[in-house]
Order: structure tokens, then sequence, then C-alpha cells
């Protein structure tokens, strides 16, 4: 079984077309595995709906117990790309043993369509989570990164080696 945990960022989020902002409703999960045809055992949890932004130290604890709790092995985590870096570390000062964690998010929203990036890195982080070693990993644009040689190049817009 792949446990996927829900915590926000933009890959979620709505936009009201009256006010011209993002919000959260509701996870678009489980529509998208069956828009993709997953046959994948797949468990979702929503932790949280939160931009990651304002995630704070209580918030990445939550997500910690949460993938120590878990009796799967494969965990993918849904994620704001702002500060999913931040997040990869602190699971991985965590030492999770045994688990593989797949951190990935979006940089335009599901409900945005077929511009979205995000069911693309949603089945990236999928298999990655299926083929990769235990350990932390942020999936992003088709590529995984180890936790502590990623970043986000915020001139880009994607997600890059350190070195």
């Amino acid at each position: 079984m792949i446990q996927v945990f829900v915590t926000g960022g933009t890959f979620d989020k709505e936009y009201d077309f009256i006010t011209g902002k993002l919000f959260f409703k509701d996870t678009h999960l489980k529509e998208m595995f069956a828009r993709g045809r997953c046959t994948a055992d797949i468990d979702i949890k929503t932790l949280m709906m939160i931009d990651s932004l304002e995630m704070t130290k209580a918030d990445r604890e939550i997500i910690a117990h949460n993938c120590r709790r878990t009796k799967a092995k494969e965990i993918v985590i849904t994620h704001g790309t702002d500060t999913m870096v931040d997040t990869a570390k602190y699971l991985a000062k965590e030492q999770i043993k045994g688990k593989t964690i797949i951190l990935m998010g979006a940089m335009i929203p599901y409900a945005f369509g077929d511009s979205s990036d995000g069911f693309f890195n949603l089945g990236s982080a999928i298999a990655f989570a299926q083929a990769l070693p235990s350990g932390v990993f942020v999936a992003m644009n088709g590529r995984f990164f180890k936790w502590d040689n990623v970043r986000k190049n915020r001139e880009t817009g994607f997600f890059e080696e350190l070195d």
C-alpha cells in the first residue's frame, strides 16, 4: 500500500472567479487517481490544507508523526512548493527508518486543468515511491531529488540539484 498524505499547497488550491483569490476546498486526489486509472493500492489521508508558507514546526511534526505511525513503507506527501525542501529536511532529520518518503506539489493548481503540472508530478511521485530505496526525496518536473541536494529555483520555477 502507498500512503498519501495531503497537506495543501498550490496543488489543491481552487480559484475564486469573483475575488480572483486562491483557496482550499478539498483535495483532488481521488479524482486524479481515478482519471489516471491508477491501480496501485492507495490510502489517502488529509493532514491539513494550508499554504506551505504558513507551515509551522508543529505542522511538520504532525507530518512526521503520521509518517512514523503508518504501516505503509511507501509514502507520498502533497505539499506546497515554497517550503517543500524545508519539510523534506525536517523529515530526514527525524530519521524515519525503512520508509520511502516522496514530497511533491505543483506550480499551477490541478483545478486549472491541462495547464497544471500536478497530474504529472503526482504520477511521478507514485512511481518514485515504489522504485526508490528508503529515504526522503522531492519529486517535481519528472525528476527526483535527495532531500539534501535540492532547491526550488525561484527564477525558473523548476526544482534543481544543488551541485
